[in-house]
C-alpha cells in the first residue's frame, strides 16, 4: 500500500505540522521545529528531535520555528522542513510525486500564499493547493459546509487564530489574528517573570497553560509547581501557582480573541445568524483545548459553542477530504500549481 500515496494533506502550523494520507489518517505531528548548524547553514534536526534541543543548544546550533503567525518566515528552512515531513510521511519506496493540499490562515496574502506553494513543489509534490484553515477544519469536523446555511467555526493555532462563517462552500465573512496558543503561553511566562521574578522557557509555559489553565474562573482552583531560574540570583528556584493566577496572566489575549469573534458575528447577515445560534460555534484547535474557552465564548456572546470531534486533527482531517473530492471543494480551494 505504501508504494502508491499520490495525495497529501498538510496542516502546516506554526507551533506542529501534521500530514495526512487519504485512507490511512493522520501518519505525521511533529512540532514545526528546526535545529540548524550556524556555520554551515546546514539544517541538523526536524520535528521531534529538534524541539528537544530548543533552548539546550550551543551557540552553534540554533533551534527555532520557520513559520511565524501561521506563515513562512524562513523559506530555505521551511522547505527543508517539509521535505522532511513528506519523505517521512511517504517512506523511501513511494514512486510518485504526490499531489499536496496546504492550510494557511484566513488573513494570508497572495504572496505569502505563493511562498507556500513554491515551497511544497520544491519539497517534493507534484502539485499544491492552498486552502484557508477555517474551511479545511469545518470540513475536516463534518460541518456540511456545501449547504446554504451558516457555519460558524473558530479554529485558534500556535500562530493564529481564525474565525469564519461559512456558507455554500466559501468563506462569507472572517477575521484572523496573531493571537492564539504561542501568544498565551508568552503572556504566561511574562506573568511569571514580572510576579514571581522566575524565567521560565516557552515549553514551560505551555505546560503550565495545559495543566492548570482555565478561560474563565475556577471554584476548586488547580494548583501546579513551577521550576525556573531566578533573576535576582541566578539560581534555581520553584514556586506554586494557581489556575485563577493563570487566568489573569492571559487574560488580555483571551479577551482579544473574544473581540475578534464578536466582530465577525456583527458582520455576519441576519439570515446566516440565526442558523449560527441554532448549531452553535464550532471551536477548532489545539488552542480550543484551553479549559472552559467554550463557556468563555458563551458567556461573550451568548451563543453556545462546542468542542469538534478531535479539534487537533481537525484541519488536517479536512486537507484529506478535500484532496479526496477536489471537484466538490472547488470555491475553497485558493491555487494550484
Amino acid at each position: 500500500m505504501n508504494f502508491f500515496v499520490r495525495k497529501l494533506g498538510i496542516d502546516l502550523g506554526t507551533a506542529n505540522s501534521l500530514v495526512f494520507v487519504p485512507g490511512r489518517g493522520v501518519v505525521l505531528n511533529e512540532p514545526s521545529v528546526v535545529a540548524v548548524l550556524v556555520p554551515e547553514n546546514k539544517v541538523l534536526a526536524v520535528g521531534n528531535e529538534a524541539k528537544a534541543m530548543i533552548g539546550k543548544t550551543p551557540d552553534t546550533i540554533i533551534a527555532y520555528r520557520p513559520l511565524k503567525d501561521g506563515v513562512i518566515a524562513d523559506y530555505r528552512v521551511t522547505e527543508s522542513m517539509m521535505r522532511f515531513f513528506i519523505k517521512k510521511s511517504l517512506g523511501k519506496w513511494n514512486l510518485f510525486k504526490p499531489e499536496i493540499m496546504i492550510s494557511v490562515p484566513a488573513s494570508v496574502t497572495s504572496t505569502e500564499k505563493r511562498a507556500v506553494i513554491e515551497a511544497t513543489v520544491k519539497a517534493g509534490a507534484k502539485s499544491a493547493y492552498v486552502v484557508k484553515e477555517p474551511i479545511l477544519a469545518a470540513i475536516g469536523s463534518g460541518i456540511p459546509i456545501q449547504e446554504a446555511r451558516g457555519h460558524m467555526v473558530v479554529e485558534i493555532g500556535g500562530g493564529t487564530a481564525d474565525i469564519a462563517v461559512i456558507s455554500l462552500g466559501g468563506i462569507v465573512c472572517d477575521a484572523s489574528m496573531k493571537v492564539a496558543g504561542n501568544a498565551i503561553d508568552q503572556a504566561i511566562a511574562d506573568y511569571i517573570k514580572k510576579t514571581f521574578n522566575l524565567a521560565i522557557g516557552d515549553q514551560t509555559a505551555e505546560e503550565i497553560k495545559i495543566a492548570v489553565g482555565s478561560a474563565v474562573p475556577l471554584e476548586n482552583e488547580l494548583k501546579y509547581r513551577i521550576k525556573g531560574r531566578d533573576f535576582l540570583t541566578g539560581l534555581p528556584r520553584s514556586t506554586e501557582i494557581s489556575s485563577n493566577e493563570i487566568l489573569k496572566a492571559i487574560e488580555g489575549e483571551l479577551k482579544d480573541i473574544m473581540k475578534a469573534i464578536k466582530n465577525v458575528l456583527h458582520e455576519t447577515p441576519p439570515e446566516l445568524s440565526s442558523d449560527i445560534i441554532d448549531r452553535g460555534i464550532s471551536m477548532s484547535g489545539g488552542g480550543s483545548l484551553l479549559r472552559n474557552i467554550c463557556e468563555l465564548v458563551y458567556q461573550s456572546t451568548g451563543v453556545r459553542a462546542h468542542l469538534v470531534e478531535e479539534p487537533l486533527f481537525a484541519v488536517a482531517k479536512g486537507t484529506g477530504i478535500a484532496l479526496e473530492h477536489l471537484d466538490g471543494y472547488k470555491r475553497g480551494i485558493i491555487s494550484k500549481r
